[in-house]
């Protein structure tokens, strides 16, 4: 077994990414737009009996000219199925390997629900994971919406007949920077954080003629803009990312109208899940219950591991 770093190329990454159904954390494209003074990316490719057999993508960090923190977030990305046993030797090899300097700490997020899992047996579990919604898009329409919880499949049935239009956008530049100076202002006024803004726009930059990186879906309502959704794209997956509304917007139900034509155009556009992020319902109660309204699956990630 060894272990290459920032060798593979994008065209590769972004074929294994896809096929194997990476998590946003792991796209090319997300580490791309992070990469900025201070914070690097490191890409491990894994090969075993010459075969590439993980890809795991870091995000890096120097804190105050003495520690190098690396975290692994929804990776390694197995390609091959691989016994619990190898994929702990691996997960050594890697922390090992990291081309940073010492001291250093490889910190991972493993897209594991179990944190007794064998193959992260060597490693210290330093934090509890996060929960997300998962929307698998190869059912039909029916079937979808047969899931809805019924006050949630009511207020969308309400939302239809409210005379709203929802307008794809197309990622046009002049509606991502309305959305995303919508959403500092949100930030501002509720006082949350979340990705730099900036993160959003170096995204969908990174897209190439044959990968789209990005939707945005807003509703109108007498002309007027009440409400967006931004989904980030990443080979068959897409990530919701931000949402925001006015408060037309939301006696409208618009949000849950934009969702349900997001499913529509995702499918069109070959994705097969909608990764809905993440579910707190003890901080985040609203949005929480929106989202668990949608039906899908509940994973809840192992946790941290060191």
């Amino acid at each position: 077994m060894h272990i290459l770093w920032n060798q593979i190329d994008r065209p590769a990454w972004d074929k294994a990414h896809t096929e194997a159904g990476g998590a946003l954390q792991q796209d090319w494209a997300y580490g791309f737009s992070l990469t900025v003074p201070g914070v690097t990316c490191h890409r491990a490719e894994v090969i075993l009996d010459g075969e590439t057999v993980a890809l795991a993508q870091f995000i890096c960090r120097r804190y105050g000219f003495v520690l190098s923190v690396a975290l692994c977030t929804r990776g390694p990305l197995w390609l091959k199925p691989l016994a619990a046993d190898v994929r702990a030797r691996i997960y050594q090899h890697i922390k090992r390997s990291l081309p940073l300097a010492r001291p250093r700490l490889a910190l991972f997020s493993p897209e594991i629900t179990d944190p007794t899992d064998a193959s992260v047996a060597r490693l210290i579990r330093v934090m509890t994971g996060y929960s997300t919604l998962m929307i698998d898009l190869t059912r039909s329409g029916e079937q979808l919406r047969a899931e809805l919880d019924a006050r949630w499949r009511n207020r969308l049935g309400a939302a239809e007949k409210s005379g709203l239009t929802i307008v794809n956008d197309e990622v046009a530049p002049e509606y991502v920077k309305w959305l995303l100076a919508a959403e500092q202002a949100q930030r501002a006024e509720k006082s949350f954080h979340g990705l730099p803004v900036a993160f959003v726009e170096r995204y969908i930059q990174a897209g190439t003629p044959t990968k789209q990186t990005a939707l945005i879906l807003h509703a109108e309502h007498q002309g007027k803009r009440i409400a967006a959704m931004l989904f980030l794209l990443h080979g068959r997956v897409a990530t919701y990312h931000i949402g925001w509304a006015d408060q037309t917007g939301r006696e409208t139900n618009a949000h849950k109208l934009i969702v349900w034509r997001a499913f529509e155009i995702l499918r069109t556009r070959g994705i097969t899940t909608l990764d809905m992020g993440g579910v707190n319902t003890h901080d985040l109660p609203g949005i929480s219950r929106f989202k668990l309204g949608m039906g899908g699956t509940v994973v809840t990630f192992a946790g941290m591991f060191v």
